[in-house]
């Protein structure tokens, strides 16, 4: 579920990668790379990561990036499974379904 997500912001994301063989050092991470990086070290519990993403963007970016990220992973599980949107938010944070 999560593969095509990830897949489709990948492609969304790899026209903004340096040249091959640059290090990160040669450019800064824009607020998406920071968001998915701050979400995913979120889920496995990495303070360390955390830490790191969130230093990349101004906090307002972060948590705009973090928002969009959430909005896109919603709707690609609503479609996948069929439901509405305000269904799979409200399941996925263990709300009754209104």
């Amino acid at each position: 579920m999560f593969g095509r997500l990830r897949k489709s912001f990948t492609r969304g994301v790899s026209f903004l990668r340096a040249e091959p063989g640059a290090g990160r050092s040669t450019r800064t991470p824009n607020l998406f790379e920071a968001a998915a990086a701050y979400v995913s070290a979120c889920a496995e519990d990495d303070q360390e990561r955390i830490e790191e993403a969130a230093g990349w963007v101004s906090p307002e970016a972060l948590s705009f990036g973090v928002r969009e990220l959430a909005c896109r992973a919603v709707i690609a599980l609503a479609r996948e499974r069929g439901e509405s949107p305000r269904t799979v938010a409200r399941t996925l944070l263990g709300l009754p379904t209104a």
